[in-house]
């Protein structure tokens, strides 16, 4: 019997707070999927990152060795303001001297990556000017640019998503739930086939040293506004039309960001999605509002009643008012009243 007690009081405790179950588990989801990712990463990266230092530690010392009269410690020196100046996207090497990081085209490019939170990393301030500007710009831009483009996927989500799903609802009769999951479906294979596959293969054939797989890398790290940094384009040494193709790139990566919110707008407009995310929320407890309305109610009927005897008294104690007697002529010219 207690036995049988206890488990009802669990089973009962557990549907109370079902929503902060669901939640607690969505947490402990995403952790061990971030530890997932974190194992996956050591294991298939650490191995390259070991191979490529063997690689150049030997390449340093056979240079040491066929430059006996260069110490380690000046090459050291040397090494570090590379790397320094990499960092900040200035190359030493004499291919890359023609390629400006900030002329308009590529501050054009670089303003965008700010933007839209992208950031390559491959160009950076330089100057305290520059650091600071980029904090004020950032800071106005942001929220502008969530601005801009929340309004520009709400007016095209109602000619691309709401209208055809209930043109095609009212006009055949088909599910209205059917409809618009085969319509994300859809639009997602179009999105995906206009601004991942067809500019991976563009890359592909524009950038020399990049193959489809990695343009395709390229594309999703972008439009996903990861932007890792290793992949940028129109950095080759002799790039044909750079500056045009930096625009091209700029207006590329602006358009496939919008087609990417309304992609997923579309999807968590589905009805299976909006069921999906309300188990993880907290409900709203109805019985609450109710109760407040009730009182509220009870306060506002008891304000009334407790006016309407106030009135009564008020009438009551009010002065008689004395009607004067009424007077009327009669037909033998004598006053009656």
């Amino acid at each position: 019997m207690l036995q049988s007690l206890t488990s009802n009081s669990c089973v009962r405790l557990i549907q109370s707070n079902r929503s902060s179950w669901y939640f607690f588990f969505l947490v402990l989801g995403y952790v061990l999927y971030l530890i997932f990712g974190a194992l996956v990463f050591s294991a298939v990266e650490l191995p390259y990152e070991d191979l490529l230092r063997d690689e150049l530690r030997k390449v340093k010392d056979q240079f040491l060795q066929e430059n006996e009269c260069l110490s380690e410690e000046r090459l050291e020196e040397f090494l570090v303001k590379a790397l320094e100046a990499s960092n900040y996207g200035v190359s030493v090497l004499n291919n890359a001297t023609s390629n400006w990081n900030w002329d308009f085209t590529s501050a054009l490019f670089f303003a965008s990556t700010v933007l839209s939170t992208t950031g390559y990393g491959h160009t950076v301030p330089l100057s305290d000017g520059g650091k600071a500007f980029c904090i004020i710009y950032s800071i106005i831009g942001i929220p502008f640019t969530l601005l801009f483009l929340t309004a520009v996927v709400q007016r095209i989500m109602v000619y691309s998503s709401r209208r055809p799903v209930m043109y095609i609802h009212t006009r055949w009769g088909f599910s209205k739930q059917v409809v618009a999951l085969v319509h994300a479906l859809a639009l997602g294979f179009i999105t995906v086939s206009c601004f991942f596959f067809i500019p991976a293969a563009v890359f592909s054939a524009l950038e020399e040293d990049w193959n489809f797989l990695e343009s395709f890398y390229f594309c999703f790290i972008s439009l996903s506004t990861i932007g890792l940094g290793d992949y940028v384009p129109g950095e080759g040494y002799n790039q044909k039309f750079r500056e045009l193709y930096k625009i091209g790139i700029t207006f590329y990566l602006l358009l496939g960001l919008i087609a990417m919110l309304v992609v997923l707008e579309t999807f968590c407009e589905l009805e299976e999605l909006k069921q999906f995310r309300k188990i993880f929320y907290i409900k709203k407890v109805k019985e609450e509002d109710h109760l407040n309305i009730l009182e509220h109610d009870q306060l506002s009927f008891s304000s009334v009643s407790d006016r309407t005897p106030s009135m009564k008294e008020d009438k009551l104690n009010e002065p008689f008012v004395e009607v004067p007697p009424l007077s009327y002529n009669a037909t033998d010219g004598s006053i009656n009243r």
